[in-house]
């Protein structure tokens, strides 16, 4: 098949770059000036990423839940669906970095800071989205009704996102940082990586899911 082809070779492209990636930003880059981050800034390759993808698959989430409720067709409820899943795997990867950075940098592993406390909130949304979609057997209403939260739910992305900025943090904010041509042109590369590990996976899942829609039509 063409798209399980197209699939793998997106993926193991999202291999190579994260695997490259890690390599430079684990080993090649040089320590942190600053004396208590030294190696341990390194997170931030893996942090930024995960909290980056999860922005754009809750997004797509976002997008395919409205053109479900115009549309009724399915295939956006499966899109929506699959595109959550992936998306709550990398915020929950962010959200554990998160507090490892945390630890190294602050002291401690939750600081109930604005970013830390609006992550979890969207952390938290999205888990309700999954709860409300299990305990819903009827797939219209669980389609819809799960599509009419996800569109809520996003409003903590932009909240989690200005945290910074509205509120004081510890967390820095984009404003406030500065990196080098190299240090940047790895968090590039780690950034495309996980992206493209979405998107294979995102292919995957959606089909998969059609197919199952299917086996359930022929019973």
């Amino acid at each position: 098949m063409r798209w399980s082809t197209s699939v793998s070779a997106i993926m193991l492209i999202a291999i190579a770059m994260i695997i490259a990636g890690a390599y430079n930003a684990l080993i090649k880059l040089p320590e942190s000036p600053e004396p208590i981050l030294k190696n341990n800034y390194r997170i931030v390759f893996f942090h930024v990423p995960s909290a980056a993808t999860s922005f754009l698959a809750f997004t797509v989430t976002l997008i395919s839940s409205i053109l479900y409720l115009r549309k009724r067709e399915y295939r956006w409820d499966v899109i929506s669906s699959s595109s959550a899943q992936a998306g709550f795997f990398f915020i929950t990867a962010a959200l554990i970095s998160g507090s490892i950075w945390a630890r190294i940098a602050w002291g401690s592993y939750w600081n109930w800071d604005p970013r830390e406390t609006t992550v979890l909130i969207l952390w938290f949304a999205y888990a309700a989205y999954f709860a409300l979609r299990a305990s819903i057997e009827n797939p219209e209403e669980k389609a819809k009704s799960s599509s009419i939260l996800a569109i809520f739910a996003y409003a903590t992305i932009p909240l989690s996102y200005l945290s910074t900025f509205v509120y004081f943090s510890l967390h820095p904010s984009t404003r406030d940082i500065s990196i080098g041509l190299n240090t940047g042109a790895v968090l590039g590369m780690m950034i495309t990586g996980f992206i493209l590990m979405y998107i294979s996976y995102f292919i995957l899942d959606v089909k998969l899911s059609n197919f199952e829609l299917k086996v359930r039509e022929v019973d």
